[in-house]
């Protein structure tokens, strides 16, 4: 799974965890931002969703924790999308897609994310809690994101956060920390589903792991009390759109 070339094995580690740093301060896990690393270094696609869910339990787990210590997690808006994402994502694990079709579908998510961190700038965080969410919207929503991250192996958070902003449901901290728990528990159910469908070589997820947990500490922490690290997110989403184009002329 690693390079065996010493350069590019620092790059690698050096990657995974500007990414765990990036994602994890906005309370994301970073599951595509991994997949858009792992493609770089040409991991199969049967390899790459486990591996990345893998660093997303672990990345958006410590950015949760950040998150509710500081006092920004509010149950009552994240239970309505767990009721239809969990068993979803599960779902979406287990279905089987062609090496062709995940990389497409891969890379509209990263495009997505991409946008996300180039474009969108997250608002001050001037409400604790605007309105709770409607069922009528969380409920299918929630199943989409799930059977959607389930498939590419992804927590949802890059989908979840713009939808709680968008419609004003709460402000930037507290859609961080409900976006960690809601990557956490998808990202769980994505993976076993993933693991029923064929098993994976763990042998080369250690340093990657060990560097995800450094990353994910620092950025959680800054993140949820000391600044957003705009710059970091626009670099950030260059190498995300970077990586679309080489998934793109891989599947075309």
């Amino acid at each position: 799974m690693l390079p065996e070339d010493p350069a590019l094995l620092a790059l690698l580690l050096g990657l995974v965890f500007f990414v765990a740093l990036t994602y994890s301060s906005v309370g994301h896990g970073g599951a595509s931002g991994y997949l858009a690393v792992l493609s770089f270094f040409g991991l199969a696609p049967a390899a790459m969703a486990p591996g990345a869910l893998c660093l997303n339990l672990l990345v958006a787990g410590t950015s949760f924790l950040s998150y509710r210590r500081a006092g920004h997690f509010n149950p009552r808006l994240l239970w309505p999308f767990l009721l239809t994402s969990i068993p979803f994502a599960f779902l979406g694990g287990l279905a089987p897609v062609s090496a062709r079709a995940y990389l497409i579908i891969l890379a509209g998510a990263l495009i997505f994310a991409a946008y996300r961190l180039l474009v969108v700038v997250p608002p001050p965080a001037e409400e604790s809690f605007l309105r709770a969410p409607s069922l009528w919207v969380t409920l299918p929503a929630g199943a989409a994101i799930g059977f959607v991250s389930g498939v590419i192996g992804v927590g949802g958070g890059i989908f979840l956060s713009p939808l709680i902003i968008l419609l004003k449901w709460a402000d930037a901290k507290r859609t961080a920390a409900v976006s960690a728990a809601f990557i956490w528990l998808n990202s769980l159910a994505g993976l076993y589903g993933q693991l029923l469908k064929s098993p994976v070589d763990w042998t080369g997820l250690v340093p990657l792991v060990a560097v995800a947990f450094a990353g994910g500490l620092v950025g959680s922490y800054l993140g949820a009390h000391r600044f957003r690290g705009l710059w970091l997110r626009r670099v950030l989403g260059v190498v995300l759109l970077v990586a679309t184009i080489k998934l793109l002329r891989s599947a075309l």
